[in-house]
């Protein structure tokens, strides 16, 4: 099972986007587990996670959060998958980063 942890200003904006991933990953059998929450507890979520994505309105974190996790793959959401809440997109972006 792969661990996905979305992170955005509050946790909030990205959950409608958590249950698009979770559709898309169901429909493909693809076992994860998703979570979204404020980019302030990023090095607390972030420990066991498989990979970060961060949503576009705080991708100006990233670097911030390479700096606690450097030993995780962190991507920031494409903005128009985020926007029109593509889960499917997010989905394979995480298997083409993960390499599944």
């Amino acid at each position: 099972m792969r661990k996905i942890i979305l992170l955005c200003s509050a946790g909030m904006s990205t959950s409608i986007l958590v249950t698009k991933m979770q559709e898309a990953a169901a429909a493909q059998n693809y076992d994860v587990e998703i979570s979204a929450h404020s980019v302030s507890e990023a090095s607390r979520v972030g420990a066991d996670a498989d990979i970060i994505l961060l949503g576009p309105q705080v991708r100006f974190n990233l670097s911030t959060v390479q700096k606690q996790l450097p030993e995780k793959p962190i991507e920031v959401i494409d903005m128009r998958a985020y926007g029109t809440m593509n889960g499917e997109a997010v989905i394979a972006e995480v298997k083409k980063v993960l390499g599944d």
